[in-house]
C-alpha cells in the first residue's frame, strides 16, 4: 500500500500542500470559490514549524491506530482492504478523544461541524493533492520498499 512520506530537508514551509488540500476537499474544487464556502474546508495536512526544520504532518493511518481504539462511538475504523483509517461522520459525537490520543497531532477538531479533520489520502484520486502540489517534492507518495531505493 502506498503511503505519504516526508523529506523534511526539502520542505520550505510554503504551505502549498495545505492550500491544495483545502481546495481538493472543498465543495467547488476551485480556490476562488472555496474561500467563501460554508462549511469552510480545512486542510487535512498541516505544516509544522517546530525548531529550525518545517515539516508537513498528516494522519499516518497507523497499523494499530490509537484514535480507532479511543473512539467511544466506533465512528473510526481501520479498513482492512486499503489500510486507511476511515470515519463515519454520522456516528461522530465530537468528543475529540481521537484528537487527544493521536501521537502525531495529525487530527484536528473542526469546531463548526464537530467532526475531526484528518487526512484521507485523497482516497478517490490516484495521488493525494498535497503530493501533486508540493513544489520541492518534499511530500512523497510511494510504497515503503520504493522509499528505501530513493
Amino acid at each position: 500500500m502506498k503511503r505519504l512520506y516526508y523529506d523534511i530537508e526539502k520542505c520550505m514551509a510554503c504551505k502549498t500542500c495545505e492550500i491544495a488540500c483545502c481546495v481538493g476537499h472543498s465543495l467547488s474544487k476551485d480556490i476562488m470559490k472555496a474561500i467563501f464556502e460554508e462549511p469552510l474546508s480545512l486542510p487535512r495536512i498541516k505544516v509544522k514549524e517546530k525548531g529550525q526544520k518545517p515539516h508537513p504532518m498528516s494522519c499516518r493511518h497507523c497499523d494499530e491506530p490509537r484514535c480507532v481504539m479511543a473512539c467511544m462511538t466506533g465512528c473510526l475504523s481501520k479498513d482492512k482492504k486499503t489500510s486507511l483509517v476511515l470515519i463515519d461522520k454520522n456516528r461522530c459525537v465530537g468528543c475529540w478523544m481521537c484528537v487527544m490520543v493521536c501521537p502525531y497531532a495529525a487530527i484536528r477538531p473542526d469546531q463548526k461541524t464537530k467532526i475531526p479533520v484528518r487526512c484521507d489520502m485523497c482516497k478517490d484520486l490516484d495521488m493525494p493533492q498535497c503530493v501533486k502540489s508540493c513544489p520541492t517534492q518534499a511530500i512523497i507518495w510511494c510504497e515503503e520498499e520504493e522509499l528505501a531505493k530513493k
